[in-house]
C-alpha cells in the first residue's frame, strides 16, 4: 500500500478506537478456548490466548466487512497464523497511518493490512517473508478516453491517500484527488466523479473484474511485495508467522486464497 503518512480525521477516529481497544473479534478455526500468556513457539501475545491483528478496514478484497464479519485475503492468512498459534483471532480496525508507522504494534501483535515492504518501514518494524507481489495499475472508465498514464494527465484521477499509488501519481505529474480509503475511491470511480484510479492491481482489478464500463489501461512494475508487520526485534513472532506462510504456500492454501479473492486479477 503506502509510503508516507497523512494526518486525517480517519486516523484520529481509528487511533482513538485502537487505544480504547474497540476490537472486532473473529475466532479462527482450531483456536484454543483456553487463554494462555504464551502461545505456540514461545510467542508472547498482547492479549492472552488471542492473536491481536491490526488492519485498516475496508480495503477490498484484503479486509472488509461482510455479514457482520471482517473477511478477505489478509483475514484468511491471519486466521491461519492464529490457528498455528492455537489462539483466537482478534481484529482491531486501525488507520493505515498507524500501521505503516509502527504505532499500531503497541496495541497489536502483528499488522496484516496489505502492507508493502519498504526500507523506510523496515526502520521501524520487522516484516515476515513476502506473501504477495502487488504492482500498480491505472484503471479508467471506458468513456474517459484514457489509454495510458500520459492520457490521464489533466483528467480526474483518484488515489488512496498515503499509498504507493498516491506517491507514484505525484512522481509522474498527476494532480490526483486523494481518498481516505479504497472503498471511497472505488465508489467515486463507479459514480463517475473521477475518470480513473491508480492503485494496486489486486484491489482495483478485483473492484472492476465484472464491470465492462472500466478497464485496466496500464500496469506499472514496481516490485511491490506485501508482508506481515511485526514489532521490531520480535524474532519469536517472525519465526512463527514465517512458518505459517511456508506451510500455506507449500500445501496450496495460499494459492487457493488468491484464486478465491483475486481470480483473474492476480498474476
Amino acid at each position: 500500500m503506502q509510503l508516507k503518512s497523512l494526518a486525517t480525521a480517519k486516523m484520529s477516529a481509528k487511533a482513538a478506537a485502537l487505544l480504547a481497544v474497540g476490537a472486532l473479534t473473529l475466532t479462527a478455526c482450531g483456536g484454543s478456548s483456553t487463554p494462555a500468556a504464551t502461545s505456540e513457539g514461545g510467542v508472547q501475545l498482547i492479549n492472552a490466548g488471542k492473536l491481536t491483528v491490526c488492519s485498516d478496514v475496508p480495503y477490498e478484497p484484503f479486509e472488509f466487512q461482510k455479514d457482520g464479519k471482517i473477511v478477505g485475503f489478509d483475514m484468511d492468512i491471519a486466521a491461519e497464523v492464529a490457528k498455528d498459534l492455537k489462539a483466537e483471532l482478534n481484529v482491531v480496525d486501525s488507520s493505515f497511518e498507524a500501521i505503516e508507522t509502527g504505532t499500531a504494534l503497541t496495541q497489536c501483535d502483528v499488522s496484516i493490512s496489505s502492507v508493502s515492504i519498504t526500507d523506510t518501514r523496515k526502520s521501524v518494524m520487522d516484516f515476515s517473508d513476502p506473501y504477495l507481489d502487488d504492482d500498480l495499475t491505472l484503471v479508467a472508465s471506458t468513456a474517459s478516453g484514457i489509454t495510458n498514464l500520459d492520457g490521464a494527465k489533466g483528467k480526474k484521477v483518484g488515489v488512496q491517500q498515503a499509498t504507493t499509488g498516491a506517491q507514484y501519481a505525484k512522481d509522474n505529474g498527476l494532480d490526483a484527488q486523494q481518498f481516505e480509503d479504497t472503498g471511497l475511491l472505488v465508489q467515486a470511480l463507479k459514480a463517475g466523479t473521477i475518470d480513473a484510479a491508480l492503485g494496486n492491481q489486486s484491489v482495483l482489478g478485483y473492484a472492476i473484474k465484472d464491470d465492462s464500463n472500466f478497464k485496466r489501461v496500464e500496469d506499472f512494475t514496481t516490485g511491490e511485495k506485501l508482508g506481515i508487520a511485526i514489532k521490531k526485534g520480535n524474532t519469536a513472532m517472525a519465526t512463527q508467522v514465517n512458518g505459517t506462510l511456508k506451510r500455506i504456500t507449500d500445501d496450496g492454501t495460499l494459492k487457493k486464497f488468491e484464486t478465491t479473492w483475486f481470480g483473474e486479477a492476480t498474476k
